[in-house]
């Protein structure tokens, strides 16, 4: 009852995090394309852009975030968690797909005299983006690290660029209205489409080898290991094999107990080990074999 109230507690925070990324998304995006209409920046373009990303990685968090959570069934015995981080790898490509889209854009301008109109506008609005954004990031990001949600990890990671790239299109224009160099503005419009490109490509990375079943962190996998050196009931062990769905962790091993032992003493020894792995990465699913000794 208490797990399940906990569960619970975590899939509203996951939710409601969910909920106010989107929204924020949603009013910091008609604000910067609104700042590049006015103003003609490319680089404020660019940011315009990368935040029209963050509204899909939002509405796909908010939808996956729902779905994930949904209990396992006969046709998945394993659960939804996959949803999680297939939409989590979505997101990312679909930033990458940006990056590659303003990076011709910015270059294009060089090839043009690029004009900038109205900037103090500009920089009013983007220096009002960044204030806030960095309160949603600080918010979203702790949700998290919370609940391990990968769909949330990739949408506070897309934030965390947003706040960098909304800096660093800040400087572009504060450059361009105290020394009156245009070019100012589509060089930041490049160097932070290269920002945006490494940061997908990073989180596309980390998506895919949850999807192909990449083992847990070596410090998770550590922990998992110090736990069965402490049961002195065991033996040895073998075949540990661990992997993510989402935010859940998956654990098996076969642990080795004298033959001498009864069922029931061995069951108990299982139980433990469950136990405590599971309780030490929450959320977690462990499933203990035990084997008797040969000796």
């Amino acid at each position: 009852m208490v797990h399940t109230e906990h569960m619970e507690a975590r899939e509203r925070q996951v939710q409601g995090a969910a909920r106010l990324s989107l929204g924020y998304n949603c009013f910091q995006t008609a604000l910067k394309l609104l700042a590049a209409f006015l103003t003609g920046s490319v680089s404020l373009l660019s940011e315009g852009l990368h935040s029209l990303s963050d509204v899909l990685s939002s509405f796909v968090s908010f939808v996956s975030i729902r779905a994930a959570a949904a209990p396992p069934d006969e046709e998945h015995p394993y659960g939804h968690g996959k949803i999680d981080t297939l939409a989590g790898l979505s997101e990312a490509i679909v930033l990458f797909l940006f990056s590659i889209y303003t990076a011709i854009i910015s270059a294009l301008k060089f090839f043009h005299k690029p004009e900038i109109e109205k900037i103090d506008v500009g920089l009013g609005i983007i220096i009002a983006c960044t204030m806030l954004g960095g309160l949603i990031y600080n918010r979203i990001n702790q949700a998290a690290k919370a609940s391990q949600s990968f769909a949330l990890k990739s949408n506070s990671q897309h934030l965390l660029v947003d706040l960098v790239t909304s800096v660093g299109v800040l400087l572009a224009l504060i450059v361009t209205k105290f020394t009156g160099w245009h070019y100012a503005d589509p060089v930041f419009g490049l160097g932070l489409s290269m920002w945006l490109s490494y940061s997908s490509v990073k989180m596309i990375h980390q998506a895919f080898n949850e999807v192909i079943d990449k083992q847990i962190e070596p410090a998770e996998l550590e922990r998992i290991k110090a736990i069965l050196a402490e049961e002195s009931g065991i033996l040895s062990y073998h075949k540990l094999r661990t992997r993510h769905s989402g935010d859940m962790h998956y654990v098996e091993v076969h642990v080795v107990v004298p033959r001498t032992w009864t069922v029931v003493e061995g069951h108990d020894v299982a139980d433990r080990v469950e136990k405590a792995i599971q309780q030490e990465l929450e959320p977690c699913i462990c499933l203990v074999h035990v084997d008797p000794s040969t000796e």
